[in-house]
Formats: structure tokens, sequence, C-alpha cells
């Protein structure tokens, strides 16, 4: 057999890099839990013509057919997909359950999704998201909208991160400014502003002629608007100083400097209004939401999300909701690249039991179970080497703690400093910064 090489897009960490994951994912678990969302995992496929309703998804989703499959067999609207986000598959789990749902539904997803994009430094093909969700039936209160910075915020400030900054945008400005400036087609000027980091505004102004059908005049005042930011509520005057009027662009107005100023009143300096800010997609309908990473700005956003009011109905009744969702994989992989996390040691064991000789082996499995017991990682040497060895042995795995066993009673050796103290398995505990590895 040959060598195995690497899959471009499919990120496998080290073990390290593994329980740094998981530390990350507790972490955002536990925040989403303090503000009430419940847990949901969905399958992991979606019929494909509901995954390409909405947006331009088509050459980023995946579709997943049996090797053996029948060329004659269901195609079109019968073909599945792995899903690309976890959006569309939660709006299809409400319209499936909105029976026995009580509203409005609070929900996380911590998942992963496959997206076919370009593999890249913090862009993956598989890849983790933690999401988190309120959907409410036929009308959702805008305060739900200011909710969602402050819990990526405290999810995000809980970690051994770099400070985030999240920037939000009403796509209601967004709306009833080209509306106001007499662009019949808000949703491909919307697109094209989306594109603005990407390509500069020489190109943005290209797009929006081609798609919106922009007169230069018009596509000034675009990047006029898009040009706006403030830490609080003063964007408000700067969109008023353009000129435009328009009543959604006024609601717009409203609903974001309500999200600038709840989030500045709980944590100071999280989000700013950023009026370039559009978010792509299509479904989403009033605040949009980005997150810089500081000091790694230049790979994007790591958080994101926005306000949708027509992604999921059922006939005359709709179901609103708002969400955002963190890119774990995404911010890992950026902060491993950079060296930027690490963890006290290799292995969760915390002790390693001795082994004088192969005959008293089940003596140091009970002292193992009695620490586990106890809830401190333990493991038992492999083999009854020199203590010397097994004391190597525990050196290379990282494992702080080596327990030996003796006629006269029991000593526990901390490896780093050399100290070693009399020990009984019932009583004996660790530090507690010793107990479980460290991430830092």
């Amino acid at each position: 057999m040959s060598k195995p090489t690497p899959l471009s897009g499919f990120p496998e960490w080290t073990t390290s890099q593994r329980m740094i994951e998981q530390f990350v994912l507790d972490r955002i678990r536990q925040t989403f839990e303090l503000y009430g969302f419940a847990p949901l995992e969905t399958r992991s496929v979606e019929p494909l013509d509901q995954l390409l309703r909405k947006g331009e998804t088509s050459k980023e989703v995946y579709l997943l057919r049996r090797l053996q499959a029948d060329a004659d067999g269901p195609a079109g609207d019968d073909a599945l997909g792995l899903h690309f986000d976890l959006t569309v598959p939660f709006a299809r789990y409400v319209l499936e359950n909105a029976g026995k749902l009580q509203f409005p539904f609070r929900r996380y997803q911590i998942q992963k999704v496959w997206r076919g994009e370009r593999p890249q430094e913090g862009r993956y093909r598989e890849f983790l998201q933690a999401d988190i969700d309120i959907v409410d039936r036929d009308t959702l209160p805008a305060h739900y909208e200011a909710e969602m910075p402050l819990v990526i915020g405290d999810a995000l400030r809980a970690l051994p991160i770099p400070p985030v900054l999240i920037q939000v945008n009403n796509r209601k400005i967004c709306e009833g400014f080209y509306r106001g400036i007499g662009l019949t087609d808000p949703e491909a000027a919307l697109r094209a502003v989306d594109k603005l980091d990407k390509i500069g505004p020489a190109k943005v102004t290209e797009l929006l002629a081609e798609t919106a059908g922009a007169s230069e005049a018009q596509a000034r005042a675009c990047l006029a608007l898009a040009g706006i930011s403030a830490p609080d509520a003063s964007f408000a005057d700067a969109v008023r100083a353009l000129g435009v009027t328009d009543p959604l662009l006024d609601e717009g107005i409203a609903e974001l400097v309500a999200v600038v100023e709840t989030a500045a009143a709980h944590a100071p300096g999280l989000c700013v209004a950023d009026l370039r800010i559009a978010r792509g997609l299509d479904y989403y309908t009033g605040t949009v939401y980005e997150t810089q990473l500081r000091g790694y700005e230049r790979f994007g956003s790591i958080c994101s999300g926005g306000r949708y009011d027509n992604l999921a109905s059922a006939g005359a009744v709709s179901y609103p909701g708002v969400g955002i969702s963190i890119g774990v994989t995404r911010l890992l992989g950026l902060l491993f690249g950079a060296g930027a996390l690490s963890i006290s040691r290799s292995v969760p064991t915390c002790v390693l039991v001795a082994v004088g000789a192969e005959e008293e082996r089940a003596g140091s499995n009970a002292i193992a179970e009695a620490l586990r017991s106890r809830g401190i990682p333990a493991e038992v040497s492999p083999n009854a080497a020199k203590f010397g060895k097994q004391i190597r042995y525990a050196e290379r795995r990282g494992i702080p703690y080596v327990w030996f066993r003796g006629a006269e009673g029991d000593q526990v050796k901390d490896i780093r400093s050399g100290e070693q103290v009399n020990a009984v398995p019932g009583e004996w505990a660790p530090p507690r910064v010793d107990l479980k590895p460290l991430v830092g």
C-alpha cells in the first residue's frame, strides 16, 4: 500500500489539537446553555432542491449518491446533498416539528458541514460550526437581534483567543437606501456590495451597473453608505446626512441603533455598526453580523449570521428567526497555523500508576480505579520495566505524576519537580491546575 496523502480541505487535528477543540466546544456549549438554548442535531443531508432554493450556493453543494446508484434512478429534486450550513436544515426541522415546539424556540447546534469551496488557510471543505437560532411563529421581536452579539461575545470571551469585534448592519438600511435612490433590484445591489472587501470599490461599481442597473451616481451613493462605520449610534446621523429617505431605511436604522446600544451596555467595544456588511445569502432580511478576530482580520469573518423572515413558512404561517454561527474549525485552523494555541500536556492522564512486577498489576489497576472514581484521570504503566523507564514513559507523554506502590505505603512523585510524597488512593489529589490539561 502506498503512503496515504492528506485530502485538501478535510482537516485532521492531532490529539493535542483535538483536546483543544473539545475544550473550546465545551466552553461554547456552556455559554449557549446559560442563555437558554437547547441542543439539537439534524441529519447531514437535505433534498437538493431545498439546499439550492435560497442564495448562490450551487457550486458549493456536495451531492450524495451511492457508488452503484442506478443511472436511471431518481434525480433532480430527489437528489440529496450534504448541508453546507445549519440554517437550511434547521428551518426544515422547524417546519416538520412545529406542532411539537414551544415558541419562541431557542436551539444550539454544533455539527459538521460540507462546502465545496477552494481550500485555503482557515477555509475547509469539511468543518465544524456552532450555531444558535431563535425562531418564533409569525412575528419575531427585534430585541432578539440585539441578543445574538451578547451570546457570541460571552462565548468567545470565555476562550483563550484574541479579542473579537462583531460588525453589525441591517439589511433594511441597505434595501431602504437603495430604493430611496431609485434602484429596482436591491438584492442584486446587496450581493454586489457584499463583495467590496474582496474586489474593491471599482469592481463593485462595475458589478452594481451590470447586475443592479445602477448609474454612476447611484453606485457612488451605495459606496458612500457602505463606507459608514461607528462604534455607537452616531452611524444613524451619518446615514441621514446622505439625504436619502425611505420608511424601510428608517426602520432599519432604529433596529440597528438598538443592537449597538444593547451591546455597548453589555460589553463596551464588542460591536461596531459597519454598513458595508451585507451577507450575500438572499434569506437575510434584518440585522446581519460578521466577526473579526483581532490580528487575523485579513482572513475574514469567523462568526456570521443574521435575521431571516422568509426561510421557513407553511401556507399562511411563517417562522421568522435570527441566528449566528461560529466557524469553529475556521477559528481553530487560523490559531493552530499561527501557533497561538497550546495545551499543557498531550494526554488527559494526570497519574501513571507504576507496576513493580507483572504479578502486581492487579494492585496497580485497583489504585487507578480508585483515582478514576474520584475524577482523577489515571492509567497503568504498559509494562513492569525499571521505574526509571516508567518515569521516562510518563515524561514523554506529558503525564505529571507517577504513583509507586510500596509495602510500607504508597508514594506519588511529581516528575517535573522531583518532589515525592506519601499517598493514599482515597485521599491524595493533585493540585487543581494539574487535574486536566490547560489550554492557553
